[in-house]
């Protein structure tokens, strides 16, 4: 089965924990893992992998540096996932529990990079990231242009302004459907 299929099927059974109908483009996966550096050992934590659009990215831009941990809450993709990338530590897990998940390997996140919808930062997520992640961290989130407008961004960029010294949008990437803009947070805040 095709990535978009699958991605597409995974969308209607659960529109509200899969971010997108179709998978994010490969303009915005350059976009979304630009943080990561290019040198030394980073711990690269992905929430909400799909399919692997931005797993893919970041396998090529760490090029067998670093770790690269992916959560993901949807069996179904995690396995497709874990098939697909045997060296990436796939854990089925609901991203809240973020801190408690990193404690248990040793490590902090030095970059995390996120595919989730909105429906994810009901609760506390935004903190649970900031608390997993090094102080030197870098997270990026992307948004549609057209719903970054809306109550639930608004919501979800004043978490982000809450748990984060610095909170920088993007330029419009314009080649993927629909149009994107990544939210590129730096030095976490401990709430």
């Amino acid at each position: 089965m095709s990535d978009a299929k699958l991605f597409f099927q995974e969308f209607i059974r659960s529109p509200l924990t899969t971010a997108s109908a179709i998978p994010s483009s490969r303009a915005l996966s350059d976009q979304m893992v630009a943080p990561i550096p290019e040198q030394g050992e980073p711990v690269v934590v992905e929430l909400g992998p799909g399919t692997g659009a931005f797993t893919e990215v970041i396998r090529s831009r760490l090029d067998g540096r670093g770790r690269h941990l992916a959560v993901e809450l949807n069996p179904r993709l995690a396995d497709v996932l874990a098939k697909r990338f045997p060296d990436v530590e796939v854990i089925v897990a609901d991203a809240e529990r973020l801190p408690e998940l990193l404690a248990e390997r040793g490590v902090f996140a030095d970059v995390v990079i996120s595919g989730l919808p909105w429906a994810a930062y009901r609760g506390r997520l935004t903190e649970a990231v900031a608390a997993a992640m090094h102080p030197a961290g870098v997270f990026t989130q992307f948004t549609y242009t057209w719903t970054r407008w809306a109550g639930p961004s608004k919501r979800q960029l004043a978490g982000f302004r809450r748990c984060f010294e610095e909170v920088v949008l993007t330029r419009t990437i314009w080649g993927n459907v629909p149009p994107a803009l990544v939210h590129v947070m730096r030095r976490p805040r401990q709430v």
